[in-house]
């Protein structure tokens, strides 16, 4: 083939590109971070803690002490505003013996972050590219959020942020997409919204946006695309 040919064949696609971008009417993407684009593992915070006898934690013991102190629905109180302080002393009044444990997780919060997610930078850049207004929903403490952006600078990219532990509500709950359409004039009909998990997505979509389960990012491009972002 031709150079010139190929050229030709080349915009030939990112015309059909474009024209699909239109028929969509997609405008803006909202990204959920963890483990979309930066990785987080809450076992990371114990790689190095050991017991009274000073035997190291194994991951048998990390899921003993989640599950007697429901770590997982402490954690969404935690991202829906609630400080760790007040978790901890929670803790110290119903499970004493596990109240120094917890501390740790808030004290090693950094090392749960594992790094961007492979590919992702790559796909927000291209998504930038495309000219698409792009933010971030993600359920995240407030005291803990720092922490975020140096582990995924990919972050830094979007146009804006909304925080769950910054205004009070966490996905799935409906009123989170709700604020973040009315603070940022997104428009559900015209957005895609990308999260791990799929009551996540199933909320979005019960609030009018187009919404991807995120695998992995090759996964999440097929489905952008599909939607007609040619990213």
């Amino acid at each position: 083939m031709s150079h010139h040919r190929t050229e030709n064949a080349g915009a030939a696609r990112e015309a059909v590109g474009a024209a699909a971008r239109q028929s969509a009417g997609i405008e803006t993407v909202v990204l959920d971070f963890g483990n979309v684009l930066v990785g987080w593992d809450p076992y990371a915070a114990y790689a190095h803690h050991t017991d009274a006898s000073g035997r190291a934690w194994t991951t048998a013991d990390i899921d003993a002490f989640f599950d007697e102190v429901g770590f997982a629905a402490l954690n969404h109180e935690a991202d829906s505003g609630r400080p760790f302080a007040d978790i901890v002393a929670q803790l110290e009044r119903t499970h004493p013996h596990r109240s120094a444990d917890l501390a740790v997780y808030v004290d090693r919060y950094a090392e749960t972050l594992t790094g961007p997610v492979p590919g992702s930078e790559d796909l927000v850049k291209d998504l930038a590219g495309l000219g698409l207004r792009l933010y971030g929903l993600t359920n995240w403490s407030a005291e803990t959020f720092r922490h975020a952006e140096p582990a995924a600078p990919a972050i830094g990219l979007l146009h804006g942020v909304l925080v769950s532990g910054r205004v009070g509500l966490a996905k799935p709950d409906v009123r989170i997409y709700q604020h973040l359409a009315e603070s940022f004039d997104v428009d559900p009909a015209r957005a895609v919204f990308v999260d791990d998990k799929q009551e996540n997505v199933d909320a979005a979509r019960a609030c009018g946006f187009h919404a991807i389960r995120f695998t992995d990012v090759a996964a999440a491009r097929q489905e952008l695309v599909r939607l007609g972002v040619a990213v």
